[in-house]
């Protein structure tokens, strides 16, 4: 088995490996490209997301810069997606983000780990565990998704978490490790932020 194959089926391999430097310094090539791009070129925008990521939906926006060890090449977008500026993605795994998926600034994802044996680390192994997040989920500034972890379809990881583990759907999850903190509940149709209420009528 190849160290690319390793790669592919989550063992730990050599990510050094000419054959997988061969394949990855291209797509770190153009998202170099990529960054350069004004925020008024909004069609290069889109025609790198088609070419570049494993899948990318209609209407999904990325404020740049963007950082990703792969380009964004294992990186599945369904559709309508924000990204706000300085996403970091560890793309040596794939990363699934469902319809609707809101990411603010300075987010972290990594599909990419080591071995705790350090005589493994010091051979520079790695091992890759993908990343799913559900539908109409919002990541907050600063979160840090840790690899193999799945978020639920519409749950909101607060600001500055670090989630380690999986998180399930329609819940509210803050902290470092990220836990539950409530439902998503019938409160939030009445109220948009502490005692203020969401004017339905006007919206």
């Amino acid at each position: 088995m190849t160290q690319y194959e390793r790669m592919v089926a989550g063992l730990l391999y050599d990510p050094g490996d000419p054959e997988i430097m061969e394949e990855q310094r291209p797509w770190q090539d153009r998202l170099w490209e990529f960054n350069q791009l004004k925020p008024t070129d909004y069609e290069k925008k889109q025609q790198y997301m088609r070419e570049v990521f494993a899948a990318c939906g209609e209407d999904c926006y990325i404020e740049l810069p963007l950082r990703a060890n792969w380009g964004g090449h294992h990186l599945h977008l369904g559709t309508g997606i924000y990204v706000n500026s300085n996403l970091t993605l560890v793309d040596d795994g794939h990363i699934y983000v469902g319809d609707r998926v809101m990411f603010g600034p300075n987010v972290t994802i990594t599909t990419a780990n080591h071995p705790i044996d350090p005589e493994l680390r010091a051979r520079g192994l790695q091992y890759n565990k993908d990343v799913w997040i559900g539908e109409n989920a919002w990541i907050g500034a600063g979160v840090i998704i840790m690899p193999g972890v799945i978020i639920g379809r519409d749950t909101v990881i607060g600001a500055g978490s670090i989630v380690t583990k999986d998180i399930p759907d329609r819940v509210v999850a803050v902290g470092n490790p990220c836990r539950i903190m409530r439902q998503v509940s019938g409160h939030d149709r009445i109220y948009f932020y502490r005692n203020e209420r969401i004017d339905w009528e006007n919206l």
